[in-house]
């Protein structure tokens, strides 16, 4: 594809701006990027992810007080590689597995900044997904007998084995 601007290069950056709902692309040569004043991925001044997660790490904004938990966060250092909180906000990723547990009080709150939730229950295909519900509910319904049977409470637990069975008896007529 080549250049909008200039039609002479192949086009290098693709960008799809979306302005008060209304969606532009653009498909433009890194020449005519710069002339624009475009910010060019990978370049001094240019947009990259690891800026965007260092912004989404900041989760009080500035000029806000931080969090207890944002506080621990960011004084902690992982045992196993020595990788601060400051120094993962800059590089966007972890040098291990182990600060994942390190870092956890100042995890939670962005992930739920991010994606709305610390529970990651992903997605469902829409013609597998009848099953795949029902299954899940097998599995939560069989967990809650547990408990029922541990709290003695039998008759409860009786209702929810009758139910898991018919549910495993549709999901086995499918």
């Amino acid at each position: 594809m080549l250049c909008q601007e200039c039609g002479v290069k192949q086009a290098t950056l693709h960008f799809t701006k979306i302005v008060n709902g209304e969606k532009t692309e653009f498909h433009i040569c890194e020449s005519c990027a710069r002339e624009k004043g475009e910010l060019i991925p990978g370049t001094p001044g240019g947009f990259s992810i690891h800026s965007l997660l260092s912004g989404l790490l900041d989760l009080e904004g500035p000029g806000k007080e931080k969090s207890a938990a944002s506080k621990i966060a960011q004084t902690q250092a992982c045992v196993e590689c020595g990788m601060t909180y400051s120094q993962f906000s800059k590089l966007g990723r972890f040098g291990c597995s182990s600060c994942y547990k390190y870092f956890n009080s100042g995890l939670d709150p962005l992930f739920k900044r991010v994606h709305g939730s610390t529970l990651h229950v992903g997605k469902i295909p829409k013609r597998a997904g009848a099953q795949i519900v029902v299954r899940r509910q097998i599995e939560e319904m069989k967990q809650e007998l547990g408990i029922s049977i541990l709290q003695e409470e039998f008759e409860k637990a009786a209702e929810l084995r009758d139910h898991i069975r018919r549910l495993e008896k549709e999901i086995a007529q499918e």
